[in-house]
């Protein structure tokens, strides 16, 4: 029976290099592989799904209007099909999910699902909310905080590396950037931020 997985981490564990790796080896014993990735990440390039030591592959670009039953059906009418592979899914919706159970459940194509489990704020992204919940297997990646443990938080940090606290969930290609901690520091980091606005208030009034 195919199964649906959620590989999750923190920023910078490398989900989307062992999902490039993970196409290569099938597409190496030659088997079909269909690509996904979220349409509003273009950092890559549009419809590219792309690491930071310079893979890169094209995928289908998914949004709210795409069905994704619905178009691996369509997919396979042309060739046949081994494994779907999704990048950046803690954008998927909820219903997304459901339509990836649906294409491991009724048409026995496995589904490799890759993303951040939460966000800057430590609050679950709806698609990794899905996933952790309707997932047949979940791994973790193991990302890496500058204290050496483990890193499970993603801070978002401004030009000037102080901590962000508040936002939209997704902003992708603004001036902010990540950083992966481990909860501890990402915490530390989080008071030290509001000690400093609080601060630059009281020098202003």
């Amino acid at each position: 029976m195919a199964k649906l997985y959620f590989y999750y981490s923190a920023m910078n564990a490398g989900k989307s290099t062992t999902l490039l790796q993970a196409d290569f080896n099938y597409r190496e014993r030659g088997m079909e592989t269909m690509l996904w990735t979220a349409a509003h990440d273009d950092r890559s390039g549009a419809g590219t799904i792309g690491s930071r030591i310079a893979l890169s592959a094209p995928a289908h670009a998914y949004d709210d209007s795409v069905d994704l039953f619905r178009a691996v059906g369509e997919e396979l009418k042309k060739r046949s099909l081994d494994c779907i592979l999704v990048d950046e899914a803690q954008f998927l919706s909820q219903r997304h999910v459901l339509e990836l159970c649906e294409v491991a459940d009724s048409l026995s194509i496995p589904v490799l699902c890759y993303g951040l489990r939460t966000d800057f704020q430590g609050k679950l992204f709806p698609g990794s909310a899905a996933l952790l919940a309707l997932a047949d297997s979940l791994v973790e990646l193991k990302a890496v905080c500058e204290c050496g443990r483990k890193a499970t938080m993603n801070l978002r940090v401004d030009a000037d590396g102080h901590a962000v606290a508040a936002g939209a969930q997704t902003e992708i290609g603004g001036n902010d950037r990540y950083v992966a901690l481990c909860r501890k520091h990402f915490f530390e980091r989080l008071r030290e931020s509001e000690a400093r606005q609080l601060s630059l208030g009281l020098a202003r009034r």
